[in-house]
């Protein structure tokens, strides 16, 4: 019932607002004719006069009388007398239709379209009520932890479980003062330091800054031979133009990591970017096609050492042949079983080998469907396109 009389209150007070102006203007016109009518007054008069001194003959004051009646009948008619239709009176027909419009039409139409769309009987849901249970909207919960964090800034926890949300919305830089901020209350880690410094190159388009690299060689401290925090610094250096330093240093993670790990296709291809030869490309298009990986297990669609063995004695148009169907198996793997984050790294790098930009880039719009960019391995999709000079751009719209 309250909001049905806060409903009306609202009506009256908008209509009250919008006949002001009208009312007004009907005011002027009465003023107006009123005006017109004394002038009008005024001039039979001063023709009398001048009728009774012998100014004018009978015969004009008798036409001038004539005139002067006639408009003054028009702006204020006799009883029983149809208004003319003037200047005024389509002004206070036009203002009297508008009047009628504001008072019926208008309260009308407003509630028909609530009646139509809107909810009377809806219980209200304040802020407090939908913080409270969030569901499934995750902007609602991260509302709810950060109203947590405002009153109880030392919850180191809270700031933890915080960082990688704000990754996934793309809310870099909340990412990074959460981060900075659970590493200040609860310490650092390998995890939260090479987080942090993903965070960092995330803001500034895929580049190892020195702050990122500081986070890097932090987490190296902490835990030594961290694949992650290796590959970011090895990357620092192949962006700084030490390419022999850098590949060095990809060769490490390649030589301390089992050949089936899922950075190794990444790995492998900046070796091959920095001139390095990757491991087992005795038969430079099998590795070209599909890269270390010997265990069709742990890499389904891989050739197995079989293949390789025999792919060497092969003459090249059989050899590509051979080639074109293990990509071609590889890209019907995945499409019955996408989630296989190695596949997709694979059958990207072979199109690409293969000189097929397109069916690269269809692959990796496929790949990205399977393992979004907000993730790690989306991430490391999209660094391996933009490597093998794909169009990334047109792959994530």
């Amino acid at each position: 019932m309250l909001f049905w009389i806060i409903s009306a209150f609202l009506t009256v007070a908008v209509a009250v607002s919008l006949l002001l102006p009208l009312l007004k203007g009907s005011g002027r016109i009465r003023l107006e004719a009123e005006g017109e009518a004394a002038v009008y007054r005024d001039q039979l008069k001063e023709l009398e006069r001048d009728k009774g001194l012998g100014l004018i003959s009978d015969e004009d004051a008798a036409y001038a009388r004539a005139e002067i009646g006639r408009r003054l009948l028009a702006i204020s008619p006799g009883e029983g007398q149809d208004a003319p239709v003037g200047p005024g009176v389509a002004r206070k027909t036009r203002n009297s239709l508008a009047q009628a419009f504001v008072i019926l039409c208008l309260p009308a139409i407003g509630l028909s379209l609530y009646l139509a769309e809107g909810n009377p009987g809806m219980p209200d849901q304040p802020l407090s009520a939908r913080l409270a249970n969030p569901g499934g909207n995750i902007e609602l919960m991260v509302a709810q932890v950060e109203r947590h964090l405002a009153s109880n800034p030392d919850d180191g926890a809270g700031w933890d479980v915080l960082g990688p949300i704000y990754v996934q919305m793309n809310r870099l830089q909340d990412a990074e003062q959460a981060f900075r901020n659970a590493i200040r209350i609860l310490g650092p880690t390998a995890d939260r330091m090479s987080a942090l410094g993903e965070t960092i190159m995330a803001r500034n388009d895929g580049i190892v800054t020195e702050d990122a690299r500081m986070a890097f060689q932090a987490a190296l401290k902490i835990e030594p031979n961290n694949p992650r925090a290796d590959f970011y610094l090895a990357l620092a250096l192949e962006q700084s133009g030490r390419r022999d330093e850098a590949l060095a240093a990809f060769q490490a993670i390649a030589a301390a990591s089992p050949p089936e790990a899922p950075w190794m296709p990444l790995v492998n291809q900046h070796i091959a970017t920095n001139g390095g030869q990757v491991a087992q490309a005795t038969a430079p298009n099998v590795t070209a096609a599909a890269p270390a990986a010997p265990t069709a297990s742990a890499a389904p669609g891989n050739p197995s050492a079989e293949d390789i063995a025999a792919a060497q004695s092969m003459a090249d148009e059989d050899r590509n042949a051979m080639i074109r169907g293990m990509v071609d198996s590889l890209d019907q793997r995945l499409k019955d079983d996408p989630n296989n984050f190695e596949g997709w790294m694979r059958l990207v790098r072979s199109y690409a080998m293969l000189r097929e930009p397109d069916r690269a880039t269809d692959a990796l719009k496929a790949g990205l469907q399977a393992f979004p960019a907000s993730g790690a391995e989306g991430q490391q999709l999209i660094a391996l396109a933009r490597d093998l000079g794909l169009n990334v751009e047109e792959a994530l719209q």
